[in-house]
């Protein structure tokens, strides 16, 4: 059998030797360092004889039927079941006419389009990773999806110093840069800091102007598109302020995750984006950069909410935060309205809502909505959660930001504060009808 056509479908085995239906993407023939780090899954054997042997050795660029994007890889022809043959795809059937709704408008069919064509023109330049590992720190990631990092930084792999973010392609030039660089924390203030109870070592957050430190969040975005689908903002960061979560110790502050915010938001979002890098997942990490987002918006007095639509991971973080809050308060104040909670925890009413409906907490009676929960219930909720890892607001040595003047406000101060100046009287005209100058 010759090599698989693109569109084609086929059994490819992952790494743990398990077979998953992929659909072939890309195709190209590897280099010699690629070969080298090929990973051959358990139970498959590696070619000694075939194509590995010559100078020609394919590898197919596949994603995972029925998964993420995050999973999709280049693989070798060795993981793929030729013998098996392609597998014809499964008719899809064809969407039902709907009427057109009357009060529908030609420029609302056009922005939908419009929408779907980007979505699609989206989906096609970024289908195939350009940039497959990152070295930070003294991780080596794997990365999940397409960014628009330079083409001459298209590589197989990337050298990223921990501290200012720059990439490099080679590791001499990293250990060089290392020698050089002299920032060992985020650029901008901490505004966050609190000692581990084992000692040695601190959670600490740095607050980034987009507009001071433009190169560092430059870097920031595009790295963190490696890990993030639809991440849209790249070079334009200065309406935005960057939140990084590190973790201290004697050699300096190494990145964990961090969240973006923009500085003046009409809609009330207290969060933009949120990303916490895949070797500090599952450790607590997302709870503790949502409740910072949110400590921040109490200090300011405002009733915060992330942009939507959220994540597949960013909507499990912010489901299980909003739940134990909200369970918390009910539990602390079992005689509280929905406003008091919403002003207690700096979330948006529609958020408290929308997660009691899913625990099933929640009914609408005569008008309005009514919690419903007995002690039961509660405890039974609270048996699902473990240790919170979340933000120590009395670690916070932030203030909230002065609101700019207004364009009617003068240095003086604002003309409001101040009396009108009494209008001059109108000089009374002369017996010949002339005013006088």
């Amino acid at each position: 059998a010759g090599t698989p056509a693109i569109g084609e479908r086929y059994w490819v085995k992952w790494r743990d030797g398990t077979a998953h239906l992929a659909e072939v993407v890309e195709q190209r023939s590897a280099p010699a360092r690629s070969r080298k780090r090929q990973k051959v899954g358990a139970g498959a054997a590696a070619d000694g004889d075939g194509a590995a042997a010559t100078g020609e050795h394919k590898e197919l660029y596949v994603h995972y039927v029925d998964y993420d994007r995050r999973l999709d890889e280049w693989v070798a022809l060795e993981r793929v079941d030729m013998a098996a043959g392609a597998v014809e795809k499964e008719p899809v059937a064809a969407p039902r006419p709907q009427k057109r709704r009357r009060n529908r408008t030609a420029n609302g069919e056009t922005a939908g389009a419009a929408a779907v064509a980007l979505e699609k023109e989206h989906e096609e330049l970024t289908r195939v990773k350009n940039v497959h590992v990152i070295e930070l720190g003294r991780y080596e990631i794997d990365t999940w999806y397409y960014s628009p990092f330079p083409d001459e930084y298209c590589t197989d792999k990337l050298y990223v110093c921990e501290y200012c973010l720059k990439y490099m392609r080679h590791r001499r030039t990293l250990r060089q840069h290392m020698r050089d660089c002299t920032l060992r924390s985020p650029p901008g203030r901490e505004i966050y800091r609190k000692a581990d109870a084992t000692g040695g070592t601190s959670t600490t957050v740095f607050e980034v102007d987009g507009s001071e430190h433009k190169v560092y969040c430059q870097n920031l975005c595009l790295m963190s598109k490696l890990f993030l689908d639809h991440k849209t903002l790249y070079y334009d960061v200065d309406p935005f302020l960057f939140y990084v979560l590190c973790r201290a110790d004697d050699e300096g502050s190494h990145i964990v995750g961090y969240f973006s915010k923009e500085k003046e938001s009409s809609e009330g979002y207290n969060l933009a984006c949120i990303l916490v890098f895949p070797p500090y997942q599952r450790c607590g990490y997302g709870k503790f950069i949502i409740s910072c987002s949110y400590e921040l918006s109490k200090i300011e007095g405002k009733v915060g909410s992330p942009e939507k639509p959220l994540s597949d991971l960013g909507k499990i973080s912010y489901r299980s935060y909003w739940a134990y809050v909200l369970l918390k308060l009910l539990k602390d104040s079992r005689e509280i309205s929905m406003n008091e909670v919403s002003r207690i925890s700096a979330i948006r009413i529609e958020d408290i809502i929308s997660t009691l409906q899913h625990l099933n907490l929640i009914r609408f009676w005569k008008g309005q909505h009514v919690v419903c929960l007995s002690p039961k219930v509660l405890e039974k909720h609270f048996e699902g959660f473990k240790v919170q890892n979340l933000c120590d607001p009395a670690c916070i040595t932030w203030t909230a930001p002065v609101p700019k003047a207004t364009p009617s406000s003068s240095k003086k101060g604002d003309s409001r504060s101040r009396p009108r100046p009494k209008p001059k009287p109108k000089p009374k005209p002369k017996a010949n009808g002339r005013r006088t100058r």
